[in-house]
C-alpha cells in the first residue's frame, strides 16, 4: 500500500476511538471512497462486519461499540434502555450479576441497519419501537472502554421497564429496582412524567413510588400530569389501587 494510502488510514484510526465500528456513510463524509476501503479490507487495516460496517482489523467491538457508531456516525437515537441501562448505572447490580440479554429502545420510524442485526454481537439484544417519551429526553453519557454511548438515566429507564410490564418485564422486579431509586431528581421525573404519553406507565410509576415511601415523590406536581380517566387493569384477576385506578398484581400490592 502506498505511503499516501497509509497515512490516510492512520488518520482514520485517529479519528475514532478502539473498539467502535465505523459506518460506511461515516466513512465516506470523510473522504473514503468505497475503492480505498476495499484496498483496507485487503491489506488488512480493516475488518468488514456486514454491508456499510468496518472494524479495525483484530479489533474486539461489543453490542456497546456498535451503538457508539448508531448514535454518533448515524444520528439514530436508539439507546440502552430498561434494565440494562440501571445495570450499566449501577443500579440492579443485586437483581442480575450476568444479563443473558441487552434492552434497546428506539423511535417508532427508526430502523437499525442490517449490519446491527445481523452480526453476531456478543451478547444477545432487543430493541423496542416506540414513541412514548420524547428520544432525547432523559439520558445520559456512559463511558465504555474509550467512548462514551448516550443511555437512559435512572428514571427514564424505570419508565421504559413499566412500558415493557407485564408482558416483558415482572412488575415484582420492577419495583424491586424502584425501591433503590431513592435518590432521583424531582425536576427530572417530573420533565418525563409531563412528556409521557402513556397513562399506564405513569400511573404504575406513581403508585411504585408511593409504595417505596420516595422522598422526592411529593415535589412532583401532579397538576401538571396528564394521568387519563378511568380505570387501568395491568392483570385481570388483581387488587384495584383506587389511588392511582389501577388493577395490579395482589402479589405486588402484597409487599410492604
Amino acid at each position: 500500500m502506498s505511503t499516501v494510502n497509509e497515512t490516510k488510514i492512520n488518520q482514520l484510526l485517529n479519528l475514532q476511538p478502539a473498539g467502535v465500528v465505523l459506518t460506511s456513510a461515516w466513512l465516506s463524509e470523510h473522504g473514503y471512497s468505497y475503492d480505498l476501503l476495499r484496498k483496507y479490507v485487503k491489506n488488512n487495516w480493516l475488518s468488514s462486519i456486514g454491508r456499510g460496517a468496518h472494524i479495525r482489523h483484530g479489533d474486539s467491538v461489543g453490542y456497546l461499540g456498535g451503538i457508539y457508531a448508531l448514535q454518533s456516525q448515524l444520528g439514530l437515537s436508539v439507546h440502552p434502555a430498561a434494565k440494562t441501562a440501571l445495570a450499566l448505572l449501577g443500579k440492579s447490580h443485586y437483581l442480575e450479576l450476568a444479563p443473558k440479554r441487552v434492552q434497546l429502545f428506539s423511535t417508532r420510524n427508526e430502523k437499525l441497519p442490517a449490519w446491527y442485526k445481523k452480526y453476531d454481537w456478543p451478547i444477545k439484544w432487543s430493541c423496542k419501537y416506540t414513541d412514548f417519551l420524547p428520544p432525547d429526553l432523559g439520558l445520559v453519557n456512559y463511558e465504555s472502554r474509550n467512548f462514551e454511548v448516550k443511555v437512559s438515566n435512572p428514571a427514564r429507564a424505570i419508565m421504559e421497564c413499566l412500558y415493557l410490564a407485564p408482558k416483558s418485564q415482572p412488575l415484582l422486579e420492577v419495583y424491586e429496582l424502584m425501591e433503590g431509586l431513592n435518590n432521583l431528581r424531582p425536576k427530572t421525573v417530573q420533565e418525563l412524567l409531563e412528556n409521557c404519553t402513556s397513562v399506564k406507565v405513569k400511573r404504575l410509576f406513581l403508585y411504585m413510588a408511593d409504595k417505596a415511601r420516595h422522598s422526592w415523590l411529593p415535589l412532583i406536581n401532579l397538576d401538571k400530569v396528564d394521568l387519563g380517566k378511568g380505570k387501568r387493569s395491568i392483570v385481570s384477576d388483581g387488587t384495584y389501587i383506587s389511588d392511582y385506578q389501577l388493577v395490579v398484581p395482589k402479589e405486588l400490592e402484597g409487599l410492604s
